[in-house]
């Protein structure tokens, strides 16, 4: 059985370029392009790991990774095009 990927991002080209590279390795992709689509996929599924985008707009990876964290223990990967040294850490 293919591990589960969680991918939520609003931009809806990087979401299908990960999608595409993910399904590329054997893994079973469910995107979402908001944080509150996101929240209704948990409740759906089980997932081995989620991407995150950050900057999503209402709901943000943040908000969301903080909401995952409540009930699942799968590994969490944050996306962002912020570049300071701060943002990163």
């Amino acid at each position: 059985m293919a591990q589960r990927i969680l991918v939520a991002d609003d931009e809806k080209e990087i979401a299908d370029l990960v999608e595409v590279y993910l399904q590329n390795e054997g893994y079973e992709v469910d995107k979402c392009f908001s944080g509150q689509e996101a929240l209704s996929r948990l409740e759906e599924g089980e997932y081995d790991l989620a991407l995150l985008d950050v900057m999503m707009p209402g709901v943000d990876g943040f908000a969301l990774c903080r909401r995952i964290r409540e009930r699942f223990q799968f590994p969490v990967i944050m996306l962002t095009a912020k570049t300071e040294p701060v943002d990163r850490i």
